[in-house]
C-alpha cells in the first residue's frame, strides 16, 4: 500500500506532529470528502506501507523526524512544490530563498532522485507572463542543479472555486489570466514548453507534466506520474524489468498517471491559502476545519 501525505493539504508543514503520532500508533482514519460519515481505518504499520509520498511547499518541520522514520523501516520520497510567485498568489509561503535552502538540505539527506521539484501550477497572467516564468524557472533550476533529477509542471485549472476566489479579491480581479492550454494558443504553448525543456536539460533535469490534457511531446516533455509506480519500484529495490506492481489510480482524473494510494489528508486545512489551490474552498472553511483538528485524534479533522 502507498500512502499519500497529502494531495489534500501540506502535512509536512502543518501536521507533522499529528503525522508522527499516527505513525507511532500504526493507523489513521480518513473521511470520504463527499460523504463525511464514511470513515475508513488504514494501517500505517511499516510492514503494510510500501512507500510514503510527501507533498509539500515547506517540509522543514518534518526533516528532524526523517532519521526516525527510516529507522522504523519506512521508505518515502518528496514532491516539493517550489514556485516563485508574488504574494497575491501565494500569501503564506516562506521566501523562495528559504525554500531553496530547505530543498537543498532535504536532497543532501535523501539524494536527488527522492526530492522532485514541482513548478506548478503555471499561471500565465498580466502579472506573470511567459518571460516571468522563464526567468524564475531558470533561476530556481540553477540553484537546484545536482539536487533533483526531475521537474514536474502543470498549468492552472480554473475550477469554479478558483474562479470565485479570483473574482472575490479586488486585487486579483484586475489581473488578467490566460488559458495557455487553449487550442488557439498551441504554438505559444509549444514555444514556452521548449524553453522549459531547455532550462531543465541545461541543469540536468527531466521534465514531465502532471495530469495535463495537452500533448507536449513535440517540445520533448512527456506525461508523468507523481505517485510514480516506476520510482516506487526502484525505492523498493526491485528491478525495473519486473513489471508494474501497482495499479493505476482510477479515482483521479483520466489524465493522471498515478498509481493507487491512500490519502491521509483532509480538504480545507492548508494554511498556505494559495489562491489557485483546488483543495481549499475559502479562508472561513479552513479556519472552521482547523478548529476541529487535534494532534491526538486518529482522524485529521474530528
Amino acid at each position: 500500500m502507498i500512502i499519500s501525505a497529502s494531495r489534500r493539504t501540506d502535512i509536512p508543514r502543518f501536521f507533522t506532529e499529528w503525522f508522527m503520532r499516527r505513525v507511532k500508533e500504526g493507523f489513521f482514519y480518513s473521511r470520504n470528502p463527499f460523504n463525511p460519515s464514511d470513515v475508513k481505518r488504514t494501517s500505517l504499520l511499516p510492514e503494510d506501507v510500501d512507500v510514503i509520498v510527501f507533498w509539500s511547499k515547506d517540509p522543514t518541520p518534518i526533516i528532524k523526524h526523517l532519521d526516525e522514520l527510516g529507522s522504523m523501516g519506512y521508505r518515502y520520497y518528496f514532491q516539493f512544490t517550489l514556485n516563485d510567485y508574488p504574494r497575491v498568489f501565494e500569501p503564506n509561503v516562506p521566501p523562495v530563498k528559504e525554500r531553496l535552502e530547505t530543498f537543498q538540505r532535504l536532497a543532501d539527506r535523501l539524494g536527488p532522485s527522492r526530492v522532485i521539484w514541482r513548478y506548478d501550477p503555471i499561471i500565465v497572467s498580466t502579472l506573470t507572463p511567459f518571460e516571468y516564468h522563464v526567468g524564475r524557472l531558470a533561476s530556481i533550476a540553477r540553484s537546484l542543479k545536482g539536487f533533483t533529477e526531475r521537474l514536474t509542471v502543470s498549468f492552472l485549472d480554473l475550477y469554479g472555486k478558483v474562479r470565485k476566489r479570483l473574482k472575490a479579491s479586488a486585487e486579483l480581479s484586475r489581473i488578467g489570466i490566460e488559458d495557455i492550454t487553449h487550442p488557439d494558443r498551441r504554438e505559444m504553448l509549444l514555444d514556452f514548453a521548449r524553453d522549459i525543456a531547455q532550462i531543465a536539460a541545461t541543469y540536468g533535469m527531466e521534465v514531465r507534466t502532471c495530469a495535463e490534457r495537452v500533448d507536449l511531446s513535440e517540445a520533448g516533455i512527456r506525461p508523468g506520474a507523481c505517485v510514480d509506480g516506476e520510482l516506487i519500484t526502484q525505492l523498493l529495490g526491485q528491478p525495473a524489468h519486473a513489471g508494474p506492481r501497482f495499479p493505476k489510480d482510477r479515482g483521479q482524473r483520466p489524465e493522471c498517471l498515478c498509481v493507487q494510494s491512500r490519502d491521509m489528508g483532509a480538504y480545507n486545512t492548508c494554511s498556505h491559502a494559495c489562491v489557485y489551490c483546488y483543495a481549499n474552498y475559502s479562508p472561513v472553511s479552513i479556519r472552521r476545519n482547523l478548529s476541529r483538528h487535534s494532534p491526538d485524534s486518529p482522524c485529521m479533522i474530528e
